[in-house]
């Protein structure tokens, strides 16, 4: 967790509040990192029941079907498809199970995915352990929460002139690791610096940028610089 503390907001009704489960909020962590998940288990504390972890997809669907929290701490990128795969698999089936998600990125379409998905709320990892907690605890009282930049971020998003589907429907062309690629090319690192970065080779690079040139019809990395900056990916 970082040193810099990072409180949420969140919008709710007094019902909402105190629809608060009795007993401790049940929670599962779901990170691709186990120290991570360790990390946050142990801030939370006595504050809340954690009743399970999973380090992908198909164990979080797992999971969570098997002892069914109150809430999901879900990270966005995930091995097998990422949160948005885990909201679509789960939120039909369990619609009482509040899902918020919690990751390194803040990352315009990690936030829209996992809201557009049906998650209560988005907060970064930056945030303290008591900060984490309360926002657990209200989004399982029927909270919408939001770390305080992303919230206004979120409406900005919603409110743009970019046609959010659109965007939306273009990346979902793109596999979580073209993404990846994309993010870093568009902001200006080098082959051998995203190779480095995401723990590739330059040659496996050059096939995710090649393969991202063609699922997004641009000619260039220029182009693709631009057509990730206009949508604000950057």
């Amino acid at each position: 967790m970082s040193e810099r503390p990072e409180t949420p907001q969140s919008e709710g009704t007094d019902e909402a509040v105190r629809a608060v489960p009795a007993g401790p909020v049940r929670v599962v962590l779901v990170d691709d990192h186990r120290m991570f998940r360790s990390g946050v288990r142990a801030e939370l504390g006595t504050a809340v029941e954690v009743v399970g972890e999973a380090e992908d997809v198909e164990t979080a669907v797992s999971v969570i079907t098997a002892t069914v929290p109150n809430v999901v701490l879900l990270d966005v990128h995930l091995p097998g498809g990422g949160g948005r795969a885990v909201l679509q698999a789960l939120i039909p089936a369990l619609p009482d199970v509040r899902f918020l998600a919690l990751s390194v990125s803040d990352a315009p379409e990690d936030v829209i995915s996992v809201i557009r998905g049906g998650a209560r709320g988005y907060v970064t990892k930056s945030i303290t352990g008591p900060e984490l907690a309360d926002a657990v605890v209200r989004v399982a009282g029927g909270d919408v929460v939001f770390s305080p930049r992303l919230a206004g971020f979120v409406l900005d998003a919603f409110a743009a002139t970019t046609d959010v589907a659109a965007v939306d429907e273009d990346l979902d062309r793109l596999t979580q690791r073209e993404r990846e690629v994309l993010r870093l090319i568009a902001r200006g690192y080098t082959y051998r610096e995203v190779a480095r970065q995401l723990f590739i080779s330059v040659k496996t690079v050059e096939t995710h940028v090649s393969a991202v040139l063609r699922k997004l019809q641009l000619s260039n990395r220029h182009e693709l610089t631009r057509w990730a900056t206009d949508r604000r990916l950057v």
